[in-house]
This record gives C-alpha cells, structure tokens and sequence, in this order.
C-alpha cells in the first residue's frame, strides 16, 4: 500500500517577529532556511512569569563593573582625580599646620585643666562625701541610726585613703617612665610627647562644636553631574522632552563625569531614537556652554571615533573650570635643542589639557590665517625655526609686509625676499620659477633612481645626503600683499606656481608655509587653500572667515576661530584632516630667540657645507657672525636694498619706515644723509637715474664700500652662491 506523505509537515517552520502583533498575518515559509534542532518556535521564553527559573536565569542590565572602572580610560580617570585632590587637600591644611599647632596646645590646656577638676573628686570620694555628711547632720537631728553613721564614715575613710593610695602609686610609675623616656632617642620623646598632646586635646575638644580643621574646599567654579548634562543637552534640542526629567531619554555616560586637571571630562553616548549625532552636539557647542554657565571657549567636544572604540553618537567632553588659553606663554622647546631634523613632528604647542601637540610637516603644507596682531607670524615662524636647526634644509623666504619679523632669516635663507614693491614682487616670480626647475630636476633624478634606493619615488633621509637633495622649506608671509601689488596676469601665473608647488613639490622634498590675513578669494584664491592640508587660524571677526581659512563647514563641526577673543593671542585652531581638529596655544618663540636659532643654523650650514645662495653673501649676516658692528643704519639699508643696485632717498626712508617704524618713522633725508655719512658711506653721486627718474638716491655699491673689506670678503667667500651641484645616481 503506498505511503501518502504530507509534504506540508516537513517544511520548515516559518521564522515569527516576536515583537509582531497578534493580528498579524503569519510570514510565508522560508524555502531552504532549516531552523536549528535545539530550537523550537513555539518555545516558552525565560521570563514568563510561571517560568519558576525565571529570576534565576534573567541576565540583569546592570554593567559587570562600575562606571568608574569601566574602562581604562576611566580607571585613570578617575585615579587621576583621587591623587589631584589628595595633593590639594596636602597642600591646604600643610599651610595652616602653625594653626592647628596652636589649636592642639589650646585644646590640650583645656583637657589637662578637665582631667585635674574630674580627678580631684574621685580622689576625695566626693561620691561618698554627700551620705557621710547627710548622716552626720541626722546625727546631730538625734534622727539617725549612729552605727550605721560610724560604718559609713569609715568606709569614706577607706575608699579615700585607697584611691590616693592607687593614684600615688600611678604617678610614680608614670614618674618612672617619665625618668626612662628621659633617657630614651629624641624621636622617642617627640612621638611620646605627640600622642599625650593628642590625647589631651581630644579631652579638651570633648563635646566642641568648633571643628578642628579647617574646612577645605576644592576651587572647582563649576560643578558637573548626569543630571546637568542631561539638562543641557535637552535645553539645547538634542533629547527629546519627557513627562517629567526621569521619563525623558537620557544620556549613557560611558565615564564621568571626572575631575581631569582642571576642568571635567566625560564621554557619553547619545539615546538611540532619537535622530541625533555627535555631529550635532560638537555644532551645539555655544548653546551647551551657555546652558552649563561657562564660555565656549571651555567646553572642549570631539567625536570618539571607531578606533578610540567610539562611534556615531559617542561624544568627548571636557569642560575647563576658567578659560584654558590664557597666562604665561609656553616657551618653545625648540630654543633649547641643539639640533632638529624635520622627519620628526614639529613641537607646536599644547592643547587646553597642557598636552603637547606636534605636527609632522613631511609631506604636507600649511597655510595661516587670522586677524592682525594675534600671533599668526610668530606660529608661523614655528615651523621655519625647526628647519633652521636641520641643516639639510633650504629655506625660500619671502615676506609680503617687508618688516623686521624675517629679517633674521638674511643668515640661512637660499632665496630671502622682503617686501611687495616691484623689485620684490620681480624677486617672488624669479624665486618661484627657480623653485619649479629645481622640483622637476628633483623628479627627473628620483625617477632614475633603483626601486631598492626610491621604493616610494619619493625623497628620504638617505637621498637627501647622498645625492644632496636637501629638504626645502617655502615660506611666503603676508601673501595677500604680493597678490594685490600685482597685475592680473602675473597674479594668475603666481598663484598657478603656487598651486603646482604645493600639489607636486612634497614628493620631492617642498613643504609650503604660507600666511595671510585676509584668506578672501581676491586675496588667495580658494584653487590655493582647497590643496593645502594643514591649516591654522587665530581669531577671525565671524564663522565665515574661519571657514576660509580651516575649510567650509569646519565650524558647523566645532572647529571655529570666531570664538577666540583679543586676550587668545598666539591661540588657534589647527585643522589636520577632514574631522580632526584641536585648538592650541602655540609655543612662543619672539624674536630675540629667533635671530639667536637663525645664527645657529647658519654655523651648522657651515659646517655640514650647505649655506648657500643669499646666506652665503650676505654681509649683515657674515658681520654678526664674526662678531664685527656695523652701523645699524647701513646693515638695514643694505637689507631693504637687497633685489636692487640703486633706490631713490624717498623710496629708502620708505622701506626703512617699513622695517622699524619706531626707529625710522621720524627721519627726513638729511638725518639719512648724516647717519650714514657717520657710518663711513661716501656717495660718489647723489643723484641715481631708475628708468627715466633722475632724483637724489643712493647705490647699493657706495653702501657697501663702507663695509670693511675683509668682512666683504669673509662673506663672499663663506661658501658658494648657488647651490652644490646633486650627485648623479649613476655616481
């Protein structure tokens, strides 16, 4: 008889949304989809309640450990917190250790004064004293049984001459110890002493209101918990509004909040539901400041990222007790090294926490911005003071202004251009184009050389000094003044030169520094900006400028100079990629360290045989070198006249002006004519012809036949002018 199998029962059981609703209709049989054997669809969950096991084999949602050894990070942390008050808690009541000295003496008194007024009744078995006069007054009453009065009296008797007797015998003993202690160590009498006193001054303190020490206080001015967390976020429209503040989302906080140095940290999660994204909490950084009652500048936010074991909604917050850029500045460490080589990231500066911040500049370029007069030459010049103490490091200067904040430069410096006038924008152009025949002879010898020496095609320690290709730095200060002073055309090929410098020249060894205040279209083309890869800003007037200088959008991400103020000088935002940003106080470096860093370069170029080009005949630099003065009036005059042979008097007290106004800014050309006349100038004509002007003037010439001939001398042949030819690979 044949067998009819119901092909229905062996399929598999169709796969059930628990969390589906009762009416809903049943999900079609999933073909080929086999469900394991130990599961069953129809099974009972744990925690139904008639489940008898259901308490005992429920996961609880409490965390194995507890939020402060959640993590590493919040294990230290915390630890980190525990010591720091430790510390402070040593400090406050170590000064006020003269105080409770004081005190403990006072307390002392009183319980030796408390100890002798409670031991004198004992002694006298006053006690007993008040029943023996009671019964010698029923006595005399004819009241009173005289037995019972002569048994008392002599039991007072004998409990009196007892306890004088005890009391006897313990203050020889404690005489005798006293007599032994006498003979023992100091450090013996000093403890002994101490704990009497001690003793002494809990018996006097028995029952005072006055504690004994003082009250410390953290200088904490603001305070942080979950709660007011919460409060700010949902105060600024990041969580959703509940019934009442237990019924609304919360945050999680992963660690924290904490005491960390001085302000508080904490990372928190954001609830899942409810749409938002740390990125919406780092642009809501104005509006959490103002609901957590500090400034913005404070509140330092970053996304956890997957790496740090972050993700989306992962939030970094650490938020400073007082504004954490300001006080003393931080001098460089750079003024103390011996020697720097720009493989290693550059010390730069530290972050609101004190941590350092370093920046590798190989294979990259930079760019500054910001406001006048709030440190963005002397960051910049950071960067081109590491690279003075690396000798295999060619420096290109120019510096748009023309003032005296490059001028030191004049000892290392290849290519030095100071100012925007025609010569010096004549000098840029000529600059650029040597460094673009310089970047494609580089290529053209890297290309030739073996995989095994170039594996990347591109520059390394090692081809830097057997092939002599040193590393070049291409420093260009104040750049909006060179692209205004110039024609449309030129301004175009310039920024073209820039452009293909920047984007080509780090393979070969080029790193660009360039800087402007106004980062505006017509002051540097965005083609310019959008290539370079490390920016900095100071204080800027609005978002806007920030974002020109950092990036679009970077302050919808919280990386927004506007927020700085006018105290924040040498203060910045430094952008590093796409999301990573900090904002540092740079380290400060003025401009007597500066000028001292540059001679140091200039004696390791010597010595490894790399000055070369304007260094190498400069005659300023080769004076302050060998350690002759000459007259200051002449050295500056010799540095504003350095791309031309001849300069009509208005346009040298001009340039003078320009350099140190506070020196040149009241002279005319008879003070000029005199001064330099006192410095040993003798002009062979006073008139000099430039074009088709013929006004009073001087030669470059005549300045320098005042200069003693052997430092002339010294300086033309400090080494050679051009740069040493490279060596061939073939070599």
């Amino acid at each position: 008889m044949t067998e009819i199998i119901n092909l229905d029962d062996h399929r598999p059981r169709p796969i059930t949304d628990p969390f589906a609703k009762q009416d809903a209709r049943p999900a079609p049989p999933l073909e080929g989809v086999m469900l394991p054997s130990d599961s069953t669809p129809d099974g009972e969950a744990v925690d139904r309640p008639d489940n008898p096991l259901a308490d005992w084999l429920t996961v609880p949602d409490e965390p194995v450990l507890p939020p402060w050894l959640a993590t590493p990070a919040a294990l230290r942390a915390n630890a980190g917190a525990l010591v720091r008050l430790g510390g402070y808690h040593a400090r406050y009541h170590g000064v006020r250790l003269p105080k409770y000295g004081v005190k403990t003496a006072g307390l002392a008194c009183r319980g030796a004064w408390r100890c002798t007024a409670r031991l004198w009744p004992v002694l006298t078995a006053a006690d007993h004293t008040r029943t023996v006069k009671a019964l010698a007054a029923s006595l005399d009453a004819r009241t009173a049984d005289p037995d019972l009065a002569i048994r008392h009296q002599v039991a007072h008797r004998a409990r009196t001459e007892a306890r004088r007797w005890r009391f006897g015998s313990a203050v020889a003993v404690a005489t005798g110890c006293g007599m032994a202690l006498s003979m023992a160590t100091t450090p013996v009498l000093i403890a002994t002493a101490t704990i009497l006193l001690a003793i002494l001054a809990v018996v006097g303190r028995k029952g005072s209101e006055v504690p004994f020490l003082d009250q410390a206080t953290p200088p904490i001015r603001i305070d942080m918990n979950a709660q007011q967390l919460n409060d700010a976020l949902r105060a600024a429209g990041l969580l959703k509004a509940g019934k009442g503040d237990e019924e609304g989302p919360k945050v999680s906080c992963v660690m924290g909040p904490v005491r960390d140095g001085k302000g508080w940290a904490v990372v928190f999660d954001l609830p899942r539901g409810g749409g938002k994204t740390a990125a919406d909490v780092l642009a809501k950084r104005d509006a959490l400041a103002a609901e957590l009652g500090v400034d913005e500048i404070q509140v330092i936010m970053s996304r956890v990222r997957a790496a740090g074991g972050g993700h989306a909604g992962r939030v970094s917050m650490w938020v400073a007790d007082d504004d954490p850029y300001l006080g003393d500045p931080n001098p460089s460490p750079l003024l103390k090294a011996q020697t720097f080589t720009v493989w290693d990231p550059i010390p730069f500066g530290q972050d609101a926490r004190g941590n350092r911040v370093s920046v590798p500049v190989m294979w990259q370029s930079l760019f500054f911005g910001g406001l006048p007069r709030r440190g963005k030459t002397f960051t910049q010049r950071l960067m081109t003071a590491a690279g003075l103490l690396d000798p295999y490091v060619r420096h290109y200067v120019a510096d748009g202004k023309g003032g005296a904040d490059w001028m030191p430069m004049r000892h290392v410096a290849h290519r030095l251009v100071m100012g925007a006038e025609d010569d010096a924008v004549e000098a840029l152009k000529a600059m650029l184009k040597e460094l673009l025949a310089e970047m494609e002879r580089r290529f053209a010898l890297l290309r030739g050389l073996p995989v095994s020496i170039c594996p990347e095609g591109k520059l390394t320690p090692a081809i830097v000094q057997k092939y002599n290709l040193p590393v070049i730095f291409v420093t260009i200060d104040e750049l909006q003044e060179y692209f205004t002073a110039m024609e449309r055309e030129d301004r175009e090929q310039v920024v073209d030169d820039l452009c293909r410098i920047a984007r080509r020249g780090p393979a070969a060894g080029f790193i660009c520094n360039f800087a402007s205040q106004r980062p505006d279209a017509e002051s540097v083309p965005p083609k310019l900006r959008e290539i370079i890869t490390l920016r900095y800003c100071t204080q800027v007037v609005d978002r806007t400028s920030s974002d020109m200088v950092l990036g679009k959008g970077k302050a919808a991400q919280g990386a927004d100079a506007s927020v700085l103020s006018e105290e924040h000088k040498g203060t910045g935002v430094l952008v590093t990629g796409p999301a990573s940003f900090v904002t540092v106080r740079a380290d400060y470096l003025d401009g007597a360290g500066f000028t001292e860093m540059c001679q140091r370069g200039r004696a390791l170029r010597q010595a490894a045989g790399q000055l070369t080009g304007d260094a190498a005949g400069d005659v300023a630099a080769a004076a302050d070198q060998a350690g002759v003065t000459i007259a200051p009036v002449l050295s500056d005059c010799l540095d504003v006249m350095r791309h031309v042979d001849r300069m009509h008097t208005v346009d040298l007290l001009a340039r003078l002006d320009n350099l140190d106004t506070d020196r040149y800014g009241d002279w005319d050309a008879e003070r000029l004519a005199r001064e330099l006349e006192a410095a040993g100038v003798e002009r062979t004509g006073k008139q000099v012809k430039i074009g088709n002007v013929n006004r009073a003037g001087y030669r470059r010439a005549d300045l320098e036949a005042a200069v003693p001939p052997e430092l002339l001398l010294a300086a033309r042949s400090t080494g050679p002018v051009d740069p040493p030819p490279a060596t061939s690979p073939t070599t």
